[in-house]
């Protein structure tokens, strides 16, 4: 009798395999990153065909193999379509799922790297929030999540504004993170500041970093 597992989930990454299948990487709430296969997800009119494309969040059922799991259903809860309609914003997200997939182990709880890159997504798809401020906001929340971030050293020398700012995304739950906005003067400085902590923490490459920062120096 083959032993199902049901886990609730985002595809960080989703690869062709042979001719009809996908590989696809998934940040779980309740195994951390695991690797699944899928196949036939790409003979037309499989019914896996959208339910295992990068954004997708929902429940997926799975049973193991030999060297990884095999997903057999898919409930899709959101697909994050705004994302997939913007350009600019798809590629604010890749970034944010190449991050996941550099933190996120297998085994490991993962819930609330999985709830922020969740919100993270929605906060850039609402179009009230600078997709700016909600990466530098998502970039220092993660390292608070993996437990690495340093704080403000007494030496440094932030704005009062900014001091006030990085206090907020420390402390505040993931569910009210994306909740204020500030001035240019503040984002630049949160700017400098998310940036000295991805040198610090986050030093490898990230291909659609590459991409989202030549689309904005075009701009």
């Amino acid at each position: 009798m083959q032993d199902f597992v049901s886990i609730t989930g985002m595809i960080l990454k989703s690869a062709p395999v042979g001719e009809y299948d996908r590989r696809v990487v998934i940040l779980t709430k309740e195994r951390g990153k695991i690797t699944a296969f899928v196949k036939g997800a790409r003979r037309q009119n499989s019914r896996f065909m959208a339910s295992t494309d990068i954004f997708c969040f929902g429940e997926y059922k799975l049973y193991p193999g030999r060297d990884a799991y095999n997903v057999s259903d898919a409930v899709v809860r959101n697909y994050f379509e705004e994302l997939r309609k913007d350009f600019e914003g798809a590629y604010y997200g890749m970034y944010f799922l190449e991050i996941a997939d550099y933190y996120a182990r297998e085994n490991t709880d993962e819930r609330e790297m999985l709830k922020l890159l969740y919100q993270s997504l929605r906060a850039l798809g609402a179009k009230s929030l600078d997709n700016r401020l909600v990466r530098y906001i998502f970039e220092c929340k993660t390292i608070v999540v993996n437990g690495e971030f340093p704080g403000i050293r007494k030496e440094e020398q932030y704005s009062e504004g900014l001091q006030y700012t990085i206090s907020y995304i420390v402390n505040t739950p993931i569910e009210r993170l994306y909740t204020f906005r500030v001035s240019e003067e503040i984002l630049g400085e949160l700017q400098q500041f998310a940036q000295k902590l991805r040198r610090q923490f986050l030093n490898a490459p990230f291909k659609s970093l590459e991409i989202l920062e030549s689309l904005v120096e075009k701009q």
